[in-house]
């Protein structure tokens, strides 16, 4: 028997489509020495890229913060992510748009580096286990702090993503799903890659961005879709004990759509089990996601 070969995935490097074996950047690209540069993920769902728009718009308002002009307009942008997507063929997938200052120097001038480049990846991706979604996940509260907004805020999806890695580190030290991270001042910020909703006495709450946040493009959804539901959802700034007396907890992103968080740093939350509120807005939320008014119709 004659095993299919899995389709190698084509990789948009400025202006060409290269097989990802042979995908390379040069190693004075300030993207690589420094992390200069922004990003975005992008997930299709059957042949539709959810909130592509929307996820262009930040791309370029990440880059306006860094003064990083992206060297094509977003319409371009828009055709070229649909043109690499349709090259690869798949009708569910994981994009990851980046921006880099470009090939420079050794020094970490963005002056030395004329001219930024642009970088579209098609491929898949998994962040948790199959049985998070109908299971859970566990989380800690890490010790690392999510970064100010006045500092290298995580309004701004930069390539610098240190501040995230070390709290999984310590995730990963004690066997943990998540690292939920909180602000300088101690209230609940986010999760390492996503954003965090708990749920008491029927109501919804998320932190706001002034614990320096990523504006989630699926939380604003989620919340969008949970006041459609019946439900009052309040930002406001959530402390440790309120996230670990939570009726429910569950996070949100990009890849991970809704995911329920069963215990944190040792503690159970609610009855140990996905609960009914998490477990209406997955189903909801996998339903919205897959529809052509939600996005770009690709395939």
């Amino acid at each position: 028997m004659v095993l299919a070969l899995e389709k190698e995935p084509l990789i948009y490097i400025d202006g060409e489509l290269v097989p990802k074996s042979q995908a390379k950047i040069s190693v004075f690209d300030h993207g690589f020495l420094y992390g200069d540069g922004v990003f975005e993920s992008i997930m299709v769902f059957n042949g539709v890229a959810f909130k592509l728009k929307e996820h262009i718009d930040r791309l370029y308002d990440s880059a306006k913060v860094l003064c990083l002009e992206i060297p094509m307009s977003k319409e371009e942008m828009l055709k070229t992510i649909i043109d690499t997507v349709k090259a690869n063929g798949f009708r569910d997938a994981y994009i990851r748009v980046l921006v880099t200052r470009g090939v420079g120097d050794l020094g970490l001038d963005p002056r030395k580096c004329p001219k930024p480049s642009v970088i579209i990846i098609v491929d898949k991706i998994k962040l948790f286990r199959d049985e998070a979604w109908t299971q859970g996940v566990t989380a800690i509260i890490s010790s690392v702090r999510r970064d100010r907004v006045d500092a290298t805020t995580h309004e701004v999806k930069s390539m610098n993503y240190l501040n995230s890695i070390l709290a999984k580190l310590e995730a990963n030290a004690v066997g943990a799903d998540e690292a939920i991270m909180l602000d300088d001042r101690g209230f609940v910020s986010e999760g390492a890659t996503d954003n965090i909703f708990i749920v008491k006495d029927g109501v919804i709450y998320t932190p706001p961005r002034t614990t320096g946040i990523l504006p989630g493009i699926t939380r604003s959804r989620v919340m969008k879709l949970a006041e459609e539901c019946g439900y009052k959802v309040v930002e406001k700034d959530i402390t440790p004990s309120e996230l670990l007396t939570a009726d429910e907890v569950f996070l949100t992103g990009t890849a991970a759509g809704v995911v329920p968080v069963v215990k944190i740093s040792g503690r159970t939350i609610g009855d140990g089990k996905p609960g009914p509120i998490t477990l209406e807005l997955m189903k909801r939320f996998r339903q919205v996601r897959e529809d052509p008014s939600e996005g770009v119709k690709i395939f």
